[in-house]
């Protein structure tokens, strides 16, 4: 008994031995089920792209899944991705909390969102759009089928009707087409020399359309004709206050001269820039031309003055979408060139103005137009002064509702709707705020661009006037005050579609400017005149605004 106790002693530390050794092996075998667990969760991270690298010690004989785990890893990972830099450097992250699992796989840059925004896809003002749409059908349809009621009052209709016809034809149709044809090679003319002449051009279209319409009113009433007295009178009256408003503007110029000249400076870089021009003025001419016989046809239809007016109106809008497809293609090239120092095509630009954005355009070329005359009304009345207080607290009135509409349709916002994509309500709106954070309200009311593109396109109007009325009333005077309407209406409009390009890039100076004016591109001629205004120093006659008592 005495010799069996050391035995029993010597063996219990064998025991022990072994079961700690089987307790290390179950050890063992529970961190390698775990790690295969944690494993298989963290590659369930890493597809979702929310994988944290776990702060744990791995064993010596782990290091070899734990290397492939990180190769799986890595292929699966975008290079950009900030996780696989932190896995390759092998450094210790503390896993994610619920709150961050959420957030997405990569932080996009600021300037991401306007990127894609410049190329945005979508369809702006489809009801506009989808309207001027059907207004085109409509309009084909009838001028096509008043060009068959005159060819049928040509072949198959009285000869009192024929022998009428053939004088409509014989004395009314070349004086319109050379009527386009004069308006088109005057609209090129302008374009270019105020291109290569800003500072003279200027001041030589102020002058010169008052010349050219009061001349043109004094021929009409040389006449001695009723309805041509009418429209000659009707053309003096707006010579004089031309010539008004040319004294009233000229402490404006030499600023406007400025911003002009700096706003043609990318033109020569894009040697296309021009093309969208051509384009439409050819367009305008052939259709001009099927107008113009559709006029004719409708003396044979039913009520022919409702027929004509429709005729006119349709014109009008043509033509003003024409003329804002250049706005948009030109300010699409340019602001793309101001905001990301982009050299873009002309012609995509041009085919994204007559698809995505020419909604914008159909609507804009109906309120701008509308707005801006009932807003210079508003301003020419609130010129006056009174003692009738009731009169003029109603002229403030309506100054503060056209500023308020002002804000809603405007002209500037062109630039965003080109660049951007955006609907027209809202680039107007989204374009007035910029202003008035750059404190730029004043400026861009001083600005005389566009009132120098609606001069030329009187004197191109006038230019035409005098022409076609000259020859009229030497070959068939009964239609003189007739084809000198028709010959303003034509030469005005025509003329607009290529001043759109000067006006353009001086609406995306502004407006550019307005967004970035820290861009080098940009000068500091708008800096010191703000601050010519906040010093006083400022000269410029201020345009009437609503006074403080009216402002509510």
């Amino acid at each position: 008994m005495g010799a069996a106790e050391p035995v029993t002693e010597a063996n219990v530390p064998e025991k022990e031995s072994e079961r700690r050794e089987e307790e290390e092996e179950r050890d063992e075998e529970e961190e390698e089920g775990n790690g295969r667990k944690e494993r298989m969760e963290g590659e369930r991270d890493v597809e979702k792209g929310e994988m944290g690298v776990e702060e744990k010690v791995m064993e010596s004989k782990n290091v070899e899944d734990q290397r492939n785990f990180h190769v799986s890893m890595l292929q699966r990972l975008n290079p950009s991705n900030p996780l696989r830099i932190v896995i390759n450097s092998n450094t210790r992250v503390a896993s994610p909390s619920p709150s961050q699992t959420s957030l997405p796989r990569s932080t996009p840059t600021p300037q991401q969102p306007s990127i894609a925004t410049l190329n945005s896809r979508r369809y702006t003002n489809r009801i506009s759009l989808f309207l001027f749409v059907v207004h085109m059908v409509l309009a084909f349809g009838l001028v096509c089928f008043l060009i068959f009621k005159g060819i049928q009052g040509l072949v198959v209709a009285s000869d009192t009707v024929k022998r009428k016809e053939m004088r409509i034809l014989k004395y009314f149709l070349p004086q319109v087409e050379v009527a386009s044809l004069l308006s088109i090679t005057l609209a090129l003319a302008w374009q270019k020399a105020v291109r290569v002449w800003p500072g003279f051009m200027i001041h030589f279209i102020l002058w010169s359309s008052f010349f050219m319409s009061l001349s043109a009113g004094i021929l009409l009433i040389c006449f001695q004709k009723a309805p041509t007295d009418g429209v000659g009178v009707c053309l003096i009256a707006f010579a004089i206050g031309n010539g008004l408003y040319a004294c009233w503007v000229t402490q404006r110029i030499e600023f406007s001269t400025k911003i002009l000249i700096k706003s043609l400076e990318p033109v020569p870089k894009f040697g296309d820039l021009n093309q969208p021009t051509y384009w439409m003025l050819g367009v305008g001419f052939l259709w001009m031309s099927m107008w113009i016989l559709a006029v004719i046809g409708a003396l044979n239809f039913y009520f022919p003055p409702l027929t004509i007016i429709a005729l006119v109106l349709s014109m009008a809008w043509i033509t003003e979408v024409m003329r804002n497809v250049v706005n948009l293609t030109v300010s699409r090239v340019i602001s793309l060139y101001y905001l990301r120092g982009m050299q873009a095509s002309t012609e995509f630009c041009f085919q994204r103005a007559v698809t995505r954005n020419l909604g914008s355009a159909c609507l804009g070329s109906v309120f701008v137009p509308s707005i801006e005359a009932l807003r210079i009304i508003a301003r020419g009345l609130n010129l006056l002064e009174g003692e009738d207080e009731f009169m003029f607290s109603c002229a403030h009135c309506c100054l503060g509702v056209m500023n308020s509409i002002f804000t809603y349709g405007n002209g500037w916002a062109f630039v965003q709707i080109a660049a951007y994509g955006k609907g027209f309500v809202q680039a107007s709106q989204d374009t007035w705020e910029q202003f008035k954070r750059q404190d730029m309200e004043r400026i861009v009311d001083c600005d005389i661009t566009s009132s120098i593109c609606f001069l030329t396109g009187v004197c191109s109007a006038s230019i035409c006037v005098i022409v076609v009325a000259a020859w009229t009333a030497k070959v068939h005077q009964p239609f003189t005050a007739t084809l000198s309407l028709l010959s303003l209406f034509i030469g005005y409009l025509l003329t607009r579609i290529a001043m759109a390009l000067p006006h353009a890039c001086v609406s995306c100076y502004y407006v550019c400017y307005s967004e970035n004016p820290d861009n080098r591109l940009f000068d500091n001629t708008i800096k010191e005149q703000q601050n010519l205004i906040k010093s006083g120093r400022d000269v410029v006659v201020r345009t009437p605004r609503v006074p403080h008592r009216f402002a509510t």
